[in-house]
């Protein structure tokens, strides 16, 4: 559903443009019900690249599985993707990019042996015998995903097109990238500078990157497209269980009650430090109440100036007690209220008695953060798609409805609203949406 015209001029606060337009072009698995249908997408997968007389190197790779969603609930056997993938190396992306499920010829490809131990900041995935699944979550799912060749540069000039003109397709005129690759920057100032740019774009990259990116940005900044921060991952996802939280998951990961940070609170409070150094703001990923409470004590502990961003990203829990911070600190809670619609299973299976705290948006409102400026909505795209109808839809209904967001048109949708009680009214929601 394309945005009406009075809801044009919007500002999507977080998205991943390269791969929102490589999504664009790969299978996909958004569709599927159940593993069955997911080997069916990578049986016709591989036929397609034999068709095409691709060597058995090239890849197999799909994205937008949400097994949470799936009738069995489960990802596919190591062993069904060597069989479904024609002798290729199999690779399958979840919808939240936090986790993958791949083949032993992909895992063998990014040096992941049935012994190999997890990598720093990863986990790989073992049956009761020891033996990996095929799963591999956070660092380890991107060892092998990005052990497959990468797009050339003629293809990632194709997909920053492809995803900048769905974002203005769908009313906005500004994107914030939220994971900016090194090349991009440059990228999107040729086109601005050509006159193919559709909208404004600001950027956030790496924290660690941030003193090079900084130095190089000089070379390539336009009125149009800027450097605007860093960004750190304080945590993982809830569909991987590994959003850290205050409290632990019902059916929790192995070792990992309450998930898993991804930093130390030492390194919270450096990329703070080498993005002050860099005069620039840090954006931070913290889905879970614990990860959100780390970042707000460390905003707190080091204060950078007034004048520079600091944003959580996602806020999916906020205990009541970190609400008033935000607005305290100064702290912007950039959130992605469509992905509500995405996490109904998971969060009620495994935060039944954490409800009342997601997407306390009601609350930070009442709290002081104004809409649009330290209150913001994005999508998160590719993870979830960019039509802004699907935040305002979770933002004022708290639960999907006819026009699900998950793509799946229910006339009478099974779920019951969560923490109703921090719906916004929809001007609210759309005001969210737009700078003040």
């Amino acid at each position: 559903m394309t945005p009406a015209p009075s809801h044009t001029n919007l500002v999507e606060a977080h998205a991943h443009i390269l791969a929102h337009g490589r999504s664009l072009t790969m299978a996909t698995l958004r569709p599927c019900t159940c593993v069955a249908d997911a080997l069916e997408v990578i049986r016709a997968e591989a036929a397609r690249l034999s068709a095409a007389n691709e060597p058995l190197d090239a890849w197999v790779l799909a994205a937008g599985a949400r097994i949470s969603s799936w009738s069995d609930a489960r990802w596919p056997t190591r062993e069904e993707l060597d069989h479904t993938g024609a002798g290729r190396p199999v690779c399958l992306m979840s919808f939240d990019h936090h986790a993958v499920c791949s083949n032993a010829r992909a895992m063998l490809a990014a040096g992941l042996a049935d012994d190999s131990p997890n990598p720093e900041g990863g986990v790989i995935v073992r049956d009761a015998a020891g033996k990996p699944t095929g799963e591999l979550l956070e660092a380890a799912a991107y060892l092998v995903w990005h052990a497959a060749p990468a797009p050339g540069p003629s293809l990632i000039r194709q997909h920053a097109l492809a995803a900048l003109h769905d974002f203005a397709r769908l009313g906005f005129t500004e994107v914030h990238d939220m994971l900016a690759q090194p090349e991009l920057g440059p990228l999107l100032a040729s086109l601005d500078r050509a006159g193919e740019l559709p909208i404004t774009v600001r950027l956030y990259a790496p924290w660690r990157d941030i003193t090079s990116f900084a130095r190089e940005a000089n070379a390539w900044t336009t009125p149009r497209v800027s450097l605007a921060g860093g960004k750190i991952f304080a945590d993982g996802t809830l569909n991987s269980r590994t959003a850290w939280m205050l409290a632990p998951y019902a059916h929790p990961l192995h070792h990992f009650p309450t998930g898993r940070p991804v930093h130390t609170s030492a390194e919270l409070r450096e990329a703070i430090i080498a993005c002050r150094d860099a005069n620039l703001g840090l954006a931070a990923h913290a889905i879970g109440d614990g990860a959100v409470r780390a970042m707000l004590d460390a905003f707190e502990d080091i204060n950078p100036p007034a004048n520079l961003e600091r944003r959580i990203e996602h806020c999916e829990l906020i205990d009541d007690a970190d609400v008033p911070r935000f607005a305290k600190l100064g702290v912007t809670a950039s959130v992605q209220p469509c992905h509500l619609l995405y996490d109904m299973e998971v969060l009620s299976r495994e935060l039944p008695h954490r409800l009342d705290r997601v997407l306390p948006l009601r609350d930070l409102l009442n709290a002081g953060l104004t809409p649009g400026h330290t209150l913001r909505f994005g999508s998160d795209a590719p993870i979830v798609r960019p039509n802004p109808h699907d935040s305002i839809e979770a933002a004022v209904h708290r639960r999907p409805t006819t026009r699900a967001g998950n793509g799946r048109c229910e006339p009478h949708p099974p779920w019951s609203p969560i923490a109703p009680a921090q719906a916004l009214t929809e001007p609210e929601a759309w005001s969210c949406f737009r700078p003040t």
